[in-house]
């Protein structure tokens, strides 16, 4: 007898996982805020990379508790909303060095 349906593979094993080149600056540890910076970005791409595993583990009928959904969508708008607030003070910052006169 022919089965219809075949199990669906797992669509998280073709997301980019391998975390961007670093540059020289940031990699001699001359830049404390852009280690800060970075480990937000990668922070923010790991908690959206986790709510597409569960958004994908829902559709398919794989995930035993819905509510993990919810929870990884709430870490991944906190991670993106902390990140926002961290550009938002550095930019405030920079516009109130740049009026000082020397």
């Amino acid at each position: 007898m022919n089965t219809i349906f075949q199990p669906i593979s797992p669509l998280w094993e073709a997301f980019p996982t391998s975390k961007p080149q670093t540059t020289e600056a940031a990699a001699s540890g001359s830049s404390i805020f852009a280690d800060i910076f970075n480990t937000m970005v990668d922070n923010v791409r790991e908690t959206e990379d986790v709510v597409a595993k569960n958004e994908y583990l829902l559709s398919t009928g794989q995930l035993d508790n819905p509510a993990a959904l919810q929870v990884s969508q709430l870490k991944a708008d906190a991670a993106t909303s902390l990140l926002i607030q961290l550009r938002d003070k550095v930019l405030n910052a920079y516009s109130e060095l740049s009026r000082i006169s020397v």
